[in-house]
């Protein structure tokens, strides 16, 4: 199976502990089963915010470092000064959001084919990155 990067929305559906679960919390787990599936340390830095926050996933210490042994397992790519250059270059071309395209850079550094979020236009390819929207 080819390289896939997974954005921040995905970790947070699949961390989330409400009853019952929702469709996206289900398919957000069985995604992030797949081989091959990568990171990088601003989706870490995301999932941390949105794991601490109250309004969010509010969880606990224990909570938050569960699902974060489960996160460093996959491939983590740095944030590099390529990369940062990378996603400069993404941004004009493309008209992504900053932070957007730190990730659609960071998937393109791992040589992944696929970019698993909900956050852009899915079936859009982006300098050989095509996103997929797992929700969808």
């Amino acid at each position: 199976m080819p390289n896939a990067f997974v954005d921040t929305n995905i970790l947070v559906y699949a961390a989330e502990e409400s009853v019952p679960t929702c469709r996206k919390t289900g398919i957000a787990r069985e995604l992030l089963l797949q081989p091959n599936l990568h990171l990088s340390i601003q989706v870490l830095n995301e999932f941390t915010a949105n794991a601490r926050h109250p309004g969010k996933l509010n969880l606990s210490v224990e909570e938050e470092e569960d699902w974060l042994s489960q996160w460093l397992r996959l491939t983590i790519l740095p944030l590099t000064i390529e990369t940062y250059l990378n996603a400069l270059r993404i941004h004009l071309n493309h008209g992504l959001s900053h932070w957007d395209s730190l990730i659609v850079a960071s998937a393109m550094l791992a040589k992944c084919g696929v970019l698993y979020t909900e956050d852009l236009n899915p079936g859009q390819e982006i300098q050989g990155v095509r996103v997929i929207n797992p929700f969808a």
